[in-house]
């Protein structure tokens, strides 16, 4: 590699009329790469992980079709690349394989990861279920009571479990809690079920994922790249992008305050990110934007990768500042204003015609802006992305399973743990309610059949033919029904937590 392109705290994006490169002090400032199918992005999401992890930034990435595992295995001496080498520079580029762990939601190819529903919270659940507000509000209550009753909701299952019960205790919740709409209730118990026959099951449970897993370092130094295989999971689009918000959720809440660093603790790459912004309600969205707002401030650095820079809401596209577009194409209306909000986003080079070039830009080929010195934009260029050194492709199925025997999570997360939570406990006291109802039913028969009973008989005499009389059948009813009301009583206080 020329020396002009090697300097320390940066990674070399590829060339213009000098050399362009990402601020690793500046690149948890986040950024958006985006273009046209086929133009590049997959490439450049790829150089970016490789500069992460060259110098010990772990990075997080969703591999939508399986090309991004390439970085697992050396790449391949080809033509393009050699030109793409020699155009740019690089006397010393070196093919080489990057660390990587694979991993999967349904454990297929790559190590599981799941979640506990309670760590989903009802926020994301109410979105990857598209509840509407009243139902969302009997969600609310849901985890309101698993939390008043210390019931762990850890499973789908837990979840039907608890919603079943909400839903039983109506009447006696809307004093303490609020209004239980019984619809509302059965509305829930569909979509939780449409989401098991979705795969869903298999992402909620334990042993839930530490995030740390996330943040390894190989023994050279050089960051992990853990990529999702998201290629199934992308048939479940709103199950993808509730996951991935879930993940950075996760993020936010569990790493410490660092300030400014020399480099980011972890990089998040979210491909296809329209996906998290369609029709999200606006609490959501609100989310969203703290998240990316204050994330940085926890080393973590946030980049989306779309095809329109109008995926982005606005409130979450001004927190972008490290951006990379390449070519779009303009044959609507639509697709037309695309490219002028594009244009707009760079700070203009006087050289270039912004908009134009964006529908010039060949494959491999970006216009490139990044933070520079106190946090300010770079004026745009027309740059050559470097090759990756990595392969360009997928590994083959014995690559990937070579991969994950290799791995330092290797048997942490493949086998399912399923300890006592809310399903088992709702489960334990209907059965001793049952059993309580069943020994007061057995001593109002004995009582009925002792001494108040031969007292009765002495009063009343017997019915006709040695029956019981009138007047000992309705004695034994108000009997029965003192009892029921002891029964009811019972259940009421064992439900609402107490023995």
């Amino acid at each position: 590699m020329t020396e002009s392109v090697i300097q320390d705290g940066k990674i070399f994006l590829g060339a213009s009329t000098k050399p362009e490169y990402l601020n690793l002090k500046l690149a948890n400032r986040h950024g958006l790469v985006t273009g046209a199918t086929g133009t590049g992005k997959t490439v450049t999401l790829q150089i970016l992980a490789e500069g992460f992890s060259k110098n010990g930034v772990p990075v997080f990435a969703s591999d939508i079709k399986g090309d991004l595992s390439g970085i697992g295995a050396p790449g391949q001496p080809k033509d393009f690349i050699t030109n793409r080498v020699e155009q740019i520079g690089l006397d010393q580029y070196e093919q080489r394989s990057y660390p990587c762990i694979l991993w999967d939601v349904f454990g297929k190819t790559g190590h599981p990861i799941r979640a506990t529903v309670l760590d989903m919270g009802p926020l994301l659940l109410s979105r990857l279920l598209e509840l509407n507000e009243v139902q969302e509000g009997v969600m609310n209550i849901a985890f309101r009571i698993a939390s008043d009753e210390k019931m762990p909701i850890l499973d789908l299952k837990d979840l039907r479990a608890l919603i079943n019960s909400v839903g039983e205790r109506s009447k006696e919740l809307t004093t303490k809690y609020g209004n239980v709409s019984t619809a509302s209730v059965g509305a829930i118990q569909r979509r939780l079920l449409v989401l098991e026959e979705q795969g869903a099951d298999q992402f909620f449970g334990e042993p839930a994922l530490d995030i740390k897993d996330f943040m390894r370092k190989a023994p050279d130094g050089r960051g992990f790249v853990n990529l999702l295989s998201a290629d199934q999971l992308m048939q479940s689009p709103r199950l993808y992008a509730t996951f991935l918000l879930w993940l950075l959720t996760k993020l936010w809440q569990t790493l410490p305050e660092v300030g400014d660093q020399p480099k980011p603790k972890l990089v998040f790459f979210f491909d296809e990110a329209h996906l998290l912004f369609d029709e999200a309600p606006k609490p959501l969205l609100q989310r969203i934007e703290q998240i990316a707002r204050l994330i940085r401030s926890k080393g973590v650095g946030v980049y989306f990768i779309t095809q329109s820079p109008l995926d982005v809401p606005d409130t979450v596209s001004s927190q972008l500042g490290n951006r990379v577009q390449h070519q779009l194409r303009a044959f609507t209306p639509k697709e037309q204003k695309a490219v002028r909000a594009a244009a707009d986003t760079f700070r203009p080079n006087p050289d270039l015609d912004t908009a134009r070039v964006i529908l010039e830009l060949s494959v491999g080929e970006a216009l490139v802006s990044t933070l520079k010195n106190k946090g300010e934009p770079s004026i745009v260029q027309r740059t050559l992305i470097r090759p990756p050194e990595g392969r360009i492709g997928p590994l083959t199925p014995e690559e990937r399973q070579g991969v994950m025997d290799y791995s330092p999570v290797a048997g942490d997360y493949d086998k399912t743990v399923d300890r006592e939570s809310a399903h088992e406990m709702l489960a334990k006291r209907a059965e001793e309610l049952a059993a309580k109802e069943k020994e007061l039913e057995a001593d109002s028969k004995a009582n009925s059949g002792g001494m108040f009973g031969g007292f009765m008989r002495t009063v009343f005499g017997r019915g006709p033919r040695g029956g019981r009389s009138m007047g000992e059948q309705a004695v034994n009813y108000a009997a029965k029904s003192f009892m029921r009301r002891i029964i009811s009583q019972v259940v009421r206080s064992v439900l609402r937590g107490g023995r």
